[in-house]
């Protein structure tokens, strides 16, 4: 298990790809930003 291991964190990170063990983005970020931007439209 090292950087190699594609199911591990460090595989991820060293080959560049992100899945269940490394997320791209957090679903409450996701679902913030797009409040935000949604709160943004409003006032515009």
């Amino acid at each position: 298990m090292g950087r190699g291991d594609i199911k591990t964190k460090k595989g991820k990170i060293f080959a560049g790809s992100f899945g269940k063990t490394r997320p791209a983005k957090s679903t409450a970020a996701v679902k913030s930003a797009t409040a935000k931007k949604a709160a943004a439209a409003k006032k515009a």
